[in-house]
């Protein structure tokens, strides 16, 4: 093993340093999202709380859930719909990335290429695979989420602002709060006073309309 390793050019050990490291990681990854601990359904726990009453134009009647918030939510949506909020820069886009950029330049550069095209090369194909991910992980997270999930099942539980909330219905802001198991970003209004920073902690206490989440600071 040394013996190969020492008859690698620097550039091929470099290259090796990258992608075998990230393979291992890939390949851990998709093992836990294949059985399910990819993270899914974390702090979807069933409290005792019930609430009945009612908010403006809003019927709140419901159990509501702990929804223990976690700090490593990622921020951003992961139920995208639009090319604009297609996520590239995501955890397993940046390995994939490394993952194909290490093993094409390894290769390029085994097979005797130029430095300069093995960079140029395995960096284009690092991009492509990352937008491919990306496409990948849009369109089952868009299967996911266009199944029967309903919007009044995230009232009671906690989220945190994405986009600042603006005080007394004045705007929309956006939210990431758990729903149906998935962490999802939503619209949403508030009735406080003050608005609702980007960041803050806040409890999902009714729907206005058929997508848009009213919230007060948690």
């Amino acid at each position: 093993m040394l013996a190969w390793w020492d008859s690698l050019s620097l550039f091929s050990q470099i290259f090796a340093c990258v992608a075998i490291p990230t393979t291992l990681v890939l390949a851990i990854q998709t093992v836990m999202m294949l059985i399910g601990l990819d993270g899914d359904g974390v702090g979807d726990t069933d409290g005792d709380l019930s609430l009945d009453h009612d908010i403006g134009d809003i019927d709140v009647d419901t159990d509501a859930a702990d929804g223990i918030f976690g700090d490593d939510m990622p921020l951003g949506d992961p139920d995208p719909s639009g090319l604009g909020d297609l996520r590239i820069l995501s955890v397993r886009g940046i390995i994939a990335f490394l993952v194909v950029f290490g093993w094409v330049g390894f290769v390029m550069d085994r097979g005797g290429a130029a430095i300069w095209l093995c960079l140029l090369i395995a960096t284009v194909c690092g991009f492509a695979t990352m937008l491919l991910m990306a496409l990948l992980m849009r369109a089952v997270m868009g299967l996911r989420n266009n199944g029967n999930i309903n919007n009044r099942n995230a009232i009671g539980t906690a989220g945190r602002v994405y986009l600042t909330v603006p005080a007394s219905r004045s705007g929309e802001g956006k939210v990431n709060v758990l729903l149906q198991g998935s962490y999802v970003e939503r619209e949403a209004v508030t009735d406080e006073d003050t608005p609702l920073p980007t960041g803050a902690e806040v409890i999902v206490v009714g729907v206005s309309g058929q997508t848009t989440l009213v919230v007060k600071r948690k």
